[in-house]
């Protein structure tokens, strides 16, 4: 694991960046001895992310039901 002091970090930041990304993790320490680590998150998702599914019905036939379901 890779690490860098507060100082480097900030005039290298594009660069620690990429390798947190690579490595997963990086650590920074500041003069005090404190650590801090930046690590690459998975990318949210949204709840409308589903997948779809195979059927028979057309385009055509989904909008005349739900035509039909709005007129009720």
């Amino acid at each position: 694991m890779t690490t860098y002091t507060y100082s480097n970090a900030r005039q290298a930041l594009s660069k620690l960046l990429d390798i947190a990304k690579k490595e997963g993790k990086v650590l920074i320490k500041r003069r005090d001895g404190t650590y801090f680590s930046v690590q690459i998150e998975p990318p949210p998702h949204s709840p409308l992310d589903v997948e779809g599914i195979k059927t028979n019905i057309t385009t055509q036939e989904i909008i005349r039901y739900i035509r039909k379901s709005r007129q009720n």
